[in-house]
């Protein structure tokens, strides 16, 4: 995976998937362009999604239904602890070209769920737009991010159904 590889990541993540998508020559890269999901706002959101411990804006905005305000909590363990107190340590690997970079278990529930969208689809392969639709039906960061771009996998799976 070149995106972990650039990073010098430990593991490929859910993020390194989704570059990979915007960045590839294919039908899904297309699709992510023209709904505006654009790389630097892919990775703005997950920076935002590993600052506040991994959770999603929607599971802020939930938490904050239940008079939970984790932006005031976030700030705060950060004054104390410092800057990204709450995100997993990164990483950084010796950048050894060719190696194997392990995935980070996000990132292998999308390979899993890839394989299950195209055994659905009755595919004999598994492409980029079955990533696309494993990264919309799961819950997590990939997913608010394509919903944002109306991206949903109903969206998603229409689009593709159109394409043939």
């Amino acid at each position: 995976m070149s995106e972990a590889e650039n990073d010098r990541a430990e593991r490929v993540t859910a993020e390194h998937l989704m570059l990979s998508l915007l960045r590839a020559p294919a039908v899904t890269a297309s699709l992510l362009a023209d709904s505006g999901v654009l790389p630097e706002d892919v990775r703005d959101e997950f920076a935002q999604a590993r600052r506040r411990a991994g959770l999603t804006q929607s599971e802020v905005d939930a938490l904050s239904g239940l008079g939970i305000d984790l932006p005031s909590i976030v700030s705060r363990i950060e004054a104390t602890h410092g800057p990204d107190a709450l995100a997993a340590p990164k990483r950084r690997r010796p950048h050894l070209p060719g190696s194997h970079i392990p995935f980070a278990d996000e990132a292998k529930n999308i390979l899993t769920n890839a394989l299950v969208q195209a055994k659905e689809n009755r595919d004999r392969h598994i492409s980029d737009h079955h990533f696309l639709l494993a990264m919309a039906a799961a819950p997590g960061v990939p997913a608010q991010i394509l919903a944002e771009h109306g991206l949903t996998y109903t969206a998603v799976l229409r689009h593709f159904a159109k394409a043939g």
